[in-house]
């Protein structure tokens, strides 16, 4: 991601005026420039920005028509003019120069003063953002993190950016393709317009207020699954022709579809017992289920990855509360469907569900570190 040095002027030998010690001193000439500072351009890489820009004050006596910016790449070298410009600012793009001074010119293009130098500092501020988390969702994912790049120094920290690339899954890499999904100043961030099924890789750096770029946080890989809220499926013995739920409907392409258990593709059916106590029971032999936990989960996201056993075509109490992991063999793999129960009622239950579109990815909500 660095990018290379766009020349806005053709590189000159400094004048002799330019002795950097031969001049009044800044902080006492009114014609020179004072209080030149910069701020980096973030590139992805905190050793490389994408540029600099330098800001000073306008002199005082007025004399000022233009400013001539002087760069060079070593305290050893020589100095070369960057631009002329009228502003009391310079972006420089690409890699910045080692160390930069502003000189004032009047209106006959005489160099009349210059500003002190000042020294740019390529190394980060602060650490990289530690403990970053996903959670996956509907089109999107939703990542978190630790604050300790805040923690260290809250005067100097300014925002975080959030970058992503994609995944390679046959070699099991996340592609050098990164891109930056946009800026917070929170420790957390929504991805979204992502598209389900689809894996993706993130990560964060933390800038200060002068642009440092702090090393990224460790990758995180995360697939963003299909989900609903507030489906209501019957028991059977209520209303036989809204008994039964297929988590994808492959003829439509439909999500969250309530039939009837006269269908052969669907995935469940709710049942009445005898005691009034309502059922979920695979639909086929194709799908097999199990109980997430043997508590209740505060929401549907709390169900992070399917479980690698525990699988069976049994049918299982639903319970308000409680979280319930299914296995669907379908005819491009194994997909993973995940449902929470919100509450139930005599004749009908009511659930919040999530359905991984991608074949043999357990990720239901979180996903594990890359």
């Amino acid at each position: 991601m660095r990018l290379m040095r766009s020349m806005l002027v053709m590189l000159v030998v400094l004048p002799p005026l330019a002795a950097c010690d031969s001049l009044t001193s800044p902080n006492t000439n009114p014609d020179a420039p004072a209080n030149v500072t910069y701020e980096l351009i973030p590139s992805g890489d905190p050793n490389a920005p994408a540029g600099v820009l330098l800001m000073w004050d306008v002199p005082p006596s007025g004399r000022a028509n233009s400013f001539n910016v002087y760069g060079r790449g070593a305290a050893s070298a020589g100095w070369q003019l960057r631009a002329t410009t009228t502003s009391p600012t310079f972006h420089d793009a690409g890699i910045p120069e080692a160390q930069y001074y502003v000189s004032t010119r009047d209106g006959n293009g005489n160099e009349i003063a210059q500003s002190a130098v000042v020294t740019i500092d390529l190394g980060p501020r602060l650490p990289a953002p530690l403990g970053l988390t996903s959670i996956s969702l509907n089109a999107a994912v939703h990542l978190t993190w630790q604050s300790n790049a805040v923690d260290v120094a809250h005067g100097t920290f300014d925002h975080y950016l959030v970058y992503s690339t994609s995944y390679d899954g046959t070699r099991g890499v996340c592609t050098a393709n990164w891109v930056v999904e946009g800026s917070t100043v929170s420790d957390a961030f929504l991805v979204g317009n992502l598209t389900n099924g689809v894996s993706r890789c993130f990560t964060v750096s933390a800038i200060t207020r002068d642009g440092h770029e702090s090393p990224w946080a460790a990758s995180r890989l995360d697939t963003p699954r299909a989900d609903g809220r507030n489906a209501f499926v019957y028991a059977s013995a209520a209303k036989r022709d809204s008994s039964g739920f297929l988590f994808l409907d492959e003829t439509s392409r439909k999500l969250g579809v309530v039939g009837s258990p006269t269908r052969t593709d669907l995935d469940f059916t709710v049942e009445r017992h005898a005691d009034g106590s309502l059922w979920f029971a695979p639909a086929r032999s194709a799908v097999t289920m199990t109980l997430y936990s043997a508590q209740p989960v505060t929401e549907l996201t709390s169900v992070d990855r399917a479980p690698s056993t525990g699988f069976g075509g049994v049918t299982i109490e639903a319970l308000a509360g409680y979280a319930y992991v299914f296995r669907i063999v379908k005819a491009d793999g194994v997909h993973f469907a995940a449902l929470r129960v919100a509450f139930r009622t005599a004749d009908y239950v009511v659930f919040d569900w999530a359905y991984q579109n991608a074949p043999g990815n357990a990720e239901l909500s979180r996903a594990p570190m890359s």
